[in-house]
């Protein structure tokens, strides 16, 4: 399956070119027969024979960028001179830093923020340990928490490999929720250590967001954070793509005009979004699912299954269904990929139910391409950002912790999912709402906003604000 050139492969290539008439355009001409596309094209210096640009080109892959490397060197009077990749150069020296609030320019400055000063800060906490949120970072800030263990769908490959992530995660949640986030990929996968830790560094932070660590692994380590801490929890591999799941499923319904209890769902990939995303459209009213994993379908009595799986078996596929994928996508309504590439065949959805839905997540190269399933669905969604639809969890995160961090929740439950997943929906009017449109931009400023005041509201619905909002529309 060919993977169309992306930003997130994107190379500047510095050349020097003899300076007469049409060098440009056969370098240009070059790199565009090689797939090449071609943004930025900048001049750098002139001289009396030459000229040296950096030419900005988006590839598909690292073998794609070796093809165009060796075009360029095939050009006549065309030399190469060095090769830059714009996603390593963003990432030199790590894409986050902390920043002071207040300028030290004084003694005065020195003696307020530090000592002598600090010490009756210190002691007003000790006396009234609420005061952390009101005194300190506690407040708006969440660790961002890993062991490595299932990075972005490359696998297990340790702490210091998911810093990359982690940090890209800090990014998200300043840039679209204003929470502070600090990255902090521990060095075991053991889950009762990666519990100690997260216990141990609790009293810093006013939220914990997990990530990327493994299924089962990642189930025992949530639940019992929520059970033995008093702030907000969540895994965003799970959650957070069942919001966003959701929400897409809420406006999709609303154009094919089909009800949660009608509605036969098939889920490729029963790992921890994809048990989370059943329980999420469960408590919407969704009532047939049919999961399959690499061994098939999981129905009860199917040998060799984690706590996880077991918990599906039991409370999914009523009918015992022990067929195929194809088999099981017979008048089903709602596909949900969270597998990886090329898991579905175009002619398998000709089975599908009428106005058919495929939520096709697997990054970089979904179940199925949208190109492949146009022809047999209503409304096709991925979880990539060059088609319509992009299902993408950076919609629900900032805003669900924003709303928990503001009213000082002490967890994040399944009501505040909901009510995120129904604010995020609800950007989208019914003058706007179509196939190729039922989820919003991740750009778009009134999304996490939304989310926060929903999640907010539902955690004082809930009893688990500690915080009260200040006025009547639930604003703080």
């Amino acid at each position: 399956m060919h993977v169309a050139p992306s930003a997130s492969n994107s190379l500047t290539f510095r050349i020097k070119l003899t300076n007469r008439p049409g060098m440009l355009g056969r370098l240009t001409s070059a790199i565009g027969k090689g797939g090449g596309d071609i943004g930025a094209v900048d001049l750098v210096d002139v001289t009396e024979g030459h000229t040296i640009r950096d030419i900005t080109v988006n590839v598909a892959d690292e073998a794609h960028g070796e093809r165009i490397i060796q075009l360029i060197s095939k050009v006549k009077d065309v030399e190469l001179i060095e090769v830059s990749d714009l996603t390593f150069l963003m990432h030199l020296g790590g894409k986050i830093e902390v920043n002071s609030r207040f300028p030290l320019k004084t003694r005065a400055d020195l003696s307020r923020a530090y000592t002598p000063g600090v010490a009756r800060v210190c002691l007003a906490i000790a006396e009234d340990k609420s005061k952390v949120y009101s005194l300190t970072i506690k407040k708006n800030t969440v660790a961002v928490i890993t062991d490595g263990s299932a990075i972005l769908g490359l696998g297990n490959l340790g702490p210091e490999a998911s810093l990359p992530v982690m940090e890209g995660k800090a990014m998200l949640f300043k840039e679209f929720g204003g929470v502070d986030a600090f990255p902090i990929a521990l060095a075991t996968q053991d889950t009762e250590e990666i519990i100690k830790a997260c216990k141990a560094i609790a009293p810093v932070f006013g939220g914990i967001n997990l990530e990327d660590i493994a299924a089962p692994r990642c189930f025992e380590v949530e639940d019992r954070l929520k059970e033995e801490l008093d702030i907000p929890v969540m895994h965003d591999d799970q959650h957070g793509t069942a919001v966003v799941v959701l929400a897409a499923l809420i406006n999709a319904l609303r154009i094919v005009k089909k009800k949660p209890s009608s509605l036969k769902v098939v889920v490729s990939g029963v790992g921890a979004a994809g048990v989370a995303c059943t329980k999420m459209l469960m408590a919407y009213g969704v009532r047939r699912f049919i999961g399959f994993d690499r061994a098939g379908a999981i129905y009860q009595g199917r040998g060799e299954l984690n706590v996880a799986k077991k918990w599906y078996a039991e409370n999914t596929n009523q009918e015992n269904f022990k067929g195929s994928l194809e088999e099981g996508l017979k008048n089903c309504d709602v596909f949900l990929g969270l597998s990886g590439p090329r898991t579905v065949q175009p002619a398998w959805l000709r089975k599908m139910a009428k106005d058919a839905i495929v939520f096709a997540m697997a990054n970089p190269i979904p179940e199925i391409m949208p190109e492949q399933a146009a022809p047999y669905v209503r409304i096709m969604a991925t979880g990539r950002s060059d088609y319509p639809n992009q299902i993408n969890n950076v919609l629900a995160f900032p805003g669900i912790f924003r709303g928990a961090l503001d009213c000082r929740a002490t967890q994040i439950n399944e009501p505040m999912k909901l009510a995120a997943a129904q604010a995020i929906a609800s950007i989208i009017s019914a003058k706007e709402l179509n196939e190729d449109y039922i989820i919003p931009s991740v750009f778009d400023q009134r999304v996490a906003r939304a989310v926060a005041h929903a999640v907010a509201k539902a955690a004082q619905k809930s009893g688990l604000a500690r915080r009260k909002p200040k006025t009547e529309d639930g604003n703080f």
